[in-house]
């Protein structure tokens, strides 16, 4: 969960999928269904013991049969925004300044999420942020002709696949010529790979969501790292922060991320151009400059 806050006053706050599966418009069954599926495979998605490629049928398994429970649910169109309205979802702290400043300075906001399309957009556009600079790649519902749900439209996206092949015949990269710089916020191991691929990269910052991993251990083995101990309700506000200082010039490059219970940060030289706004864009999961 990197733009949707992870918890407030103690309480998880939920993701595009949580959203719709607590919903009143899905089933008691279906609702145990999809929790039995979390309890089976979540632990798979995390076990800092297997590998990435280890993991990949899993997730594929996964997000597959959710959405199989789902497409038998006779969910509606015109519900989504319904069922938003009437959920605990929220943006992190700082969220209107983080897409505002974005907009205002024509930056570039690219969205890449394992989760619903549908309810993600919903949400920015109910916060009143969905702005034109914004870029939404995700697990879009397809509706047929009555408007009930009959399946996802093109390539699936978990965890684990999140990269500029998913799409690399969007065109959407090629609009991006001359902004070499990118700052990538993620939550999880997977999205340190999001900016891999992407044509004419000079310089990328990258910062890691701890959620709940705050008060970790020690860094990685073998790293000589740090850990990294923030507050998940901060943590907008303070990427917003690192990513002013060390994109004017400041020789400065951090990256942040989590893996289980453990997070580290690398640090080594680099200089943006002082002229961020045309040449950076944010890739949320990123933002590119």
């Amino acid at each position: 969960m990197t733009l949707s806050r992870f918890a407030y006053n103690g309480k998880r706050c939920p993701s595009s999928y949580n959203i719709l599966d607590n919903s009143k418009i899905i089933s008691e069954e279906c609702q145990n269904e999809l929790k039995m599926l979390l309890h089976h495979y979540y632990p798979i998605e995390i076990d800092p013991h297997r590998t990435i490629k280890e993991k990949l049928p899993h997730m594929v398994e996964w997000w597959t049969k959710a959405h199989d429970l789902l497409c038998q649910q006779k969910i509606q169109k015109a519900q989504i925004a319904q069922v938003v309205r009437e959920s605990n979802a929220m943006l992190r702290e700082g969220y209107k300044m983080f897409f505002n400043t974005l907009y205002q300075n024509n930056i570039p906001l690219f969205i890449f999420s394992a989760g619903i399309g549908d309810i993600l957009e919903e949400i920015i556009r109910q916060m009143k942020v969905f702005h034109p600079n914004i870029h939404i790649v995700s697990n879009y519902m397809d509706f047929d002709e009555d408007g009930f749900l009959q399946g996802f439209k093109g390539r699936l996206i978990h965890t684990y696949n999140k990269s500029s092949s998913v799409c690399e015949n969007s065109g959407y990269f090629q609009q991006l010529q001359g902004k070499t710089n990118i700052l990538l916020l993620g939550d999880s191991m997977g999205d340190l790979t999001m900016a891999d691929g992407v044509p004419g990269v000079e310089n990328i910052l990258k910062i890691g969501f701890l959620n709940d991993k705050v008060g970790a251990g020690p860094g990685l083995p073998g790293s000589g790292c740090p850990s990294v101990s923030m507050p998940d309700k901060c943590l907008v506000n303070t990427s917003m922060c690192w990513s002013r200082s060390s994109l004017r010039g400041t020789e400065v490059w951090h990256e942040l991320y989590s893996h289980g219970k453990t997070a580290m940060t690398a640090v080594s030289g680099t200089r943006c151009d002082s002229g961020v706004q045309r040449h950076c864009w944010v890739l949320t999961m990123y933002m590119a400059y």
